[in-house]
């Protein structure tokens, strides 16, 4: 396949956007520079009907960053906010650690019983290659904060939910309070850091710790789509959607998370570009994935009325593709078979799993019932750099990142000219 060797599209986005970009929060003017770059990136590309489809959106910023052990063992650690984290205000907050192993400990706690402490949760995320860790301990940060705030606490940190032992890096993420639930500061530990405040914790005597964290709220912003096709020649057939989102966290340059998912999806259907096709491709470059899955929410509402097929999306970094799933109808299967058919000499299994798509399709998946196409990325290591400051170009792996394009060419090529049903019937 040519891309395996070749393709250099997605690596000219990649790089492109993580240096003239760089990080591009939902909400900011950093994403707005982003979806600039885009819509001219695309244009300039010969991609047809760029638009971008703006929406609303309440918007989150951090602020200073900053935590230490004041007894018994005095030390700073490395620490950054949880999106939509409350504030400590600028004098900070000083609170004895109240300790749970993990995320089902604290909501074992009786109520009231964490009144002017900090929380602080640990956890045991380890590396998996389909990345199913996440699911798993990712609830420690997606809802431990608000928990915590239930039963009284003053504010809570907990392990980085990642993998990388090796740097003092926090991961952040969003989190998300309950209406009538006031937003406590919530912060992440670097893993390092986190190893060492269990090992205090154990030696059992009291510990206190300081926090500093200064985020705000700047109120309703404007973010927005970046949307673009490949035209194809029979306006019958509903489109196919690809996507992967624009936006990225703040503290590294979004290379992995997700330019090079934008980088993949769109060097695959300019690979496709001469070719014949049936059906259109549309690229959806989401906004404000991150911090609620805004872009993919606004997608389907503006789209609802246009019928769609199927959708891919590339949102797992930029490591190789090793298995491919499938959600078809049961008259698509011949297709599905050429597919696996056609991966296979990349070193692409066919899975057994019904494939579930992609945060920013998962709307106007769930709003059409469409059919699903997911190419899974190796994420063996995806989470030493998912939401930290590593992730940056210098961790994408140029090889990689083309066999994911080969991958996404052939699977494109084949859907670009099938003409049965893509959509599933929802059961009964």
């Amino acid at each position: 396949m040519w891309a395996l060797d070749h393709d250099s599209v997605a690596w000219e986005i990649t790089e492109g956007l993580t240096t003239e970009v760089g990080a591009r929060q939902g909400g900011t003017e950093a994403e707005a520079r982003g979806r600039a770059w885009a819509l001219s990136y695309l244009g300039k590309a010969g991609f047809a009907n760029v638009r971008e489809e703006p929406f609303d959106m309440p918007t989150w910023v951090r602020g200073e960053e900053r935590a230490w052990v004041v007894s018994p063992f005095p030390q700073k650690f490395a620490i950054t906010a949880l999106g939509n984290s409350g504030s400590t205000g600028d004098a900070g907050l000083e609170a004895e650690v109240a300790y749970f192993p993990t995320i089902d400990a604290l909501r074992a706690a009786p109520d009231g019983s964490l009144a002017g402490k900090i929380a602080f949760v640990s956890h045991a995320m380890k590396p998996a290659q389909d990345g199913s860790s996440y699911g798993a301990f990712g609830p420690a940060r997606f809802v431990g904060p608000n928990i915590a705030a239930k039963k009284g606490a003053a504010a809570i940190v907990i392990r980085s939910v990642g993998t990388d032992h090796n740097h003092r890096n926090p991961h952040t993420g969003n989190t998300n309070f309950e209406a009538g639930v006031t937003p406590i500061p919530a912060g992440a530990l670097s893993i390092p850091d986190a190893d060492n405040l269990v090992r205090m914790v154990e030696r059992g005597k009291p510990v206190k710790l300081r926090l500093l964290l200064t985020p705000k709220n700047l109120g309703t912003q404007k973010s927005g789509n970046v949307v673009a096709e490949l035209p194809g020649s029979n306006a019958a057939l509903p489109p196919i959607v690809i996507a992967c989102h624009l936006d990225s966290w703040d503290l590294g340059t979004g290379a992995i998370d997700d330019a090079a998912g934008c980088g993949i999806i769109t060097a695959a259907a300019s690979a496709i570009k001469g070719m014949k096709r049936e059906r259109t491709i549309r690229l959806l470059w989401a906004g404000a994935e991150e911090v609620g899955i805004w872009g993919g929410k606004a997608y389907a509402e503006a789209n609802k009325t246009v019928p769609h097929a199927l959708a891919m999306e590339s949102d797992f970094g930029a490591d190789r593709v090793w298995r491919v799933d499938f959600k078809l109808p049961d008259s698509a299967k011949p297709l599905a078979d050429r597919i696996a058919a056609r991966l296979a000499p990349l070193g692409i299994a066919q899975g057994r799993d019904a494939a579930s798509g992609g945060a920013d399709v998962g709307a106007i998946i769930a709003a059409q019932n469409l059919g699903i196409i997911d190419l899974q990325q190796d994420g063996s290591r995806y989470f030493d750099l998912h939401h930290t400051p590593d992730d940056t170009l210098s961790m994408i792996d140029k090889a990689q990142l083309r066999q994911n394009v080969a991958a996404w060419t052939a699977v494109l090529s084949e859907l670009a000219n099938y003409e049965g049903e893509l959509t599933v019937a929802p059961k009964p």
